[in-house]
């Protein structure tokens, strides 16, 4: 069945493993599912990937910022999100749009407005089907991510940006209900998952 799924949240809330186990699930269950992840995910994507995270451009814009992301955002979903999605089958996806709107917009303070226009010409209209929230304060997370040892050009925003990009995610699961749901990001990674799968079977099997 055609469904889309995204992980969103602030850094240091597991994104990227939940929605891997989330995958290798669904697979499980015998669902047709593609797994990508944003910056990146096509080969277009990745080198923007490794422009936007990497330290040496500390002198990035949030201009900039935002629309190397819109930049990877289009590739993806032209080449692999929509492609799949039209042959009915199941797309994870590690971060969509919700993360620019909250980094970008929340976190930089640039025009929400304006941001949500660019991304309507991005992704031609492509809202996920549920968002699943990884939610956990800035201080947890931006702790986890200095020990994982993969501490990236965002990370290294001061704390007052990541309490917005915080804020920001908040504000927009309250104004989209129906879409998102909230999970504890600080509770055990077998905990969280546990509350991802049931979120999405009940959706995918309702």
């Amino acid at each position: 069945m055609r469904f889309f799924v995204t992980l969103e949240g602030p850094e240091g809330g597991g994104k990227s493993t939940q929605a891997q186990r989330l995958t290798d699930h669904l697979k499980n269950r015998g669902q047709d599912v593609l797994f990508t992840r944003e910056p990146g995910g096509t080969e277009i994507g990745d080198q923007i990937r490794r422009i936007i995270m990497s330290l040496e451009n500390k002198s990035m814009s949030p201009e900039a910022e935002f629309l190397l992301f819109s930049a990877s955002r289009a590739q993806v979903v032209r080449e692999l999100i929509r492609p799949h999605l039209e042959r009915g089958g199941v797309v994870v996806c590690d971060r969509f749009y919700d993360s620019s709107l909250a980094y970008q917009g929340f976190g930089h303070e640039l025009d929400l407005a304006l941001l949500q226009t660019i991304t309507g010409f991005v992704t031609g209209g492509l809202v996920p089907d549920l968002t699943l929230l990884l939610d956990l304060t800035s201080e947890l997370g931006l702790e986890r991510r200095k020990q994982d040892g993969r501490w990236n050009r965002l990370d290294d925003y001061d704390l007052a940006f990541h309490e917005r990009v915080r804020a920001g995610y908040l504000q927009l699961a309250d104004a989209e209900p129906e879409r998102w749901v909230r999970i504890d990001a600080a509770q055990t990674e077998d905990e969280i998952q546990s509350q991802i799968r049931a979120a999405v079977d009940l959706r995918i099997t309702s």
